[in-house]
């Protein structure tokens, strides 16, 4: 991790999600105050708290983009990357609570616009689809083939700067949807892919060593982190939107993230999905949050 200097910023956007039967609109922008209430960011100690609250949710899909909401996550992401981009720098390390997936649009482009960055993305699924192959058409669904330069040119190449992450600088790990044609896209580019069957095998730590040595081969000014909660075992993080059986572990998580935060070339990271209205008496979220403040901060003790 770079520094000690911790900046939290709350992006509590819903725009990339479908509506579902149980709520009014998604229940994953009342994230960030969520994981306060539970003495998140208390026990983080943020030198900073920065907050930016998204354009008014609708169920409206794009017609150009076939996205729903683009309009929108495009507004937000440029300020989100404003707001990021001041930030970034050798000796801060930013944390991004979400929201759903579509924040890394504004993240990516903030990386973009600062230098080159890699990711590793750690998802339960790929987020490697095309619009076209949505049945939900929400962004959150697609987020990493849009930083990566696949879809429309409203969401893909904004202030003309496609792709906002290279392919090769991108690791995908832990999507556990096994499904040949939702593979498909992932498998034939050049973003380094593991699934969470293929992750065990390689090891967790051989995997993260891998993705370090990728970020110094290629030598990128640092990299981001993407975790999205649903990459957890469903019966530890079952209030996310779209459940997959299995996962990974508090162990095998801890195995995964504290060596990436302790890295002097981790810049941030953004923390997505968790549904508040999935977890009304809170039994996930406080253990949630105390796995993710050991983490966080073993991997600063770490570096």
């Amino acid at each position: 991790m770079n520094g000690h200097i911790i900046n939290l910023f709350e992006f509590p956007s819903n725009l990339g999600l479908k509506k579902t039967d149980y709520a009014h609109e998604p229940g994953v922008k009342k994230l960030p105050d969520w994981l306060k209430q539970f003495g998140f960011h208390d026990q983080i100690k943020p030198d900073k708290v920065v907050r930016l609250d998204p354009p008014v949710y609708s169920m409206l899909v794009d017609e150009a983009s076939l996205v729903r909401n683009a309009d929108n996550i495009v507004v937000y992401a440029e300020g989100q990357a404003a707001l990021l981009y001041n930030e970034i720098k050798k000796d801060t390390f930013q944390l991004i609570l979400g929201g759903d997936c579509s924040i890394l649009v504004g993240s990516a482009l903030a990386l973009k616009q600062k230098g080159k960055y890699g990711l590793f993305y750690l998802d339960g699924h790929t987020d490697f689809i095309w619009p076209e192959m949505s049945g939900t058409h929400g962004a959150a669904g697609m987020d990493l083939a849009i930083v990566a330069g696949h879809g429309h040119s409203k969401l893909t190449n904004i202030h003309d700067l496609n792709p906002y992450i290279q392919e090769e600088h991108i690791f995908c790990v832990g999507n556990r949807e096994y499904d040949a044609d939702y593979e498909k896209p992932v498998i034939a580019s050049n973003v380094a892919y593991f699934p969470l069957n293929r992750l065990r095998e390689n090891g967790l730590q051989n995997t993260v060593q891998q993705f370090l040595q990728m970020v110094q081969l290629h030598n990128l000014d640092g990299f981001f982190i993407h975790f999205d909660v649903d990459a957890l075992d469903d019966r530890l993080m079952p209030a996310v939107d779209s459940r997959t059986e299995g996962g990974l572990s508090y162990e095998e998580l801890a195995e995964v993230l504290i060596p990436l935060l302790a890295s002097n070339k981790a810049i941030g990271m953004e923390i997505t999905i968790l549904d508040p209205d999935l977890d009304e008496d809170g039994r996930y979220t406080r253990e949630f949050v105390t796995q993710m403040v050991h983490i966080f901060s073993a991997g600063m003790i770490t570096h």
